[in-house]
């Protein structure tokens, strides 16, 4: 990975992997292909598989990024590992919704109530 800059903020809370986006817009698809690699890695390193994603930073969200989302999820499913989501915008949980995502992700109001959960 040729970046200069992570994406992401990754720290670890009581054995779980919380991870910030850094972007407020996960639109551009050089972007979202870093991040995607920066997740896959993280889950690479992981013996126990458990991450939260806080998309609290986040005010946009591309086809594509839902899209790594999916792919990021399978990953963790296939190291049967927990992945929860929190923070995310109404406008951005309505996009959820209309692709029926929320079905699939844990999603929750705010991290402390994520971390709660695992």
């Amino acid at each position: 990975m040729a970046a200069d800059k992570s994406h992401l903020t990754i720290k670890d809370s009581g054995g779980v992997s919380v991870v910030e986006f850094s972007d407020r817009k996960i639109l551009d698809e050089l972007a979202i292909s870093e991040i995607s690699e920066e997740l896959a890695a993280a889950v690479g390193r992981m013996r126990e598989v458990k991450m939260l994603l806080s998309f609290k930073n986040v005010e946009h969200l591309s086809s594509a990024a839902l899209s790594m989302l999916i792919t990021l999820n399978k990953q963790v499913n296939e190291r049967k590992g927990q992945l929860k989501l929190s923070d995310i915008a109404p406008p951005i949980y309505e996009v959820f919704k209309i692709t029926r995502l929320n079905k699939l992700f844990s999603i929750y109001g705010t991290a402390p109530e994520a971390l709660a959960d695992f």
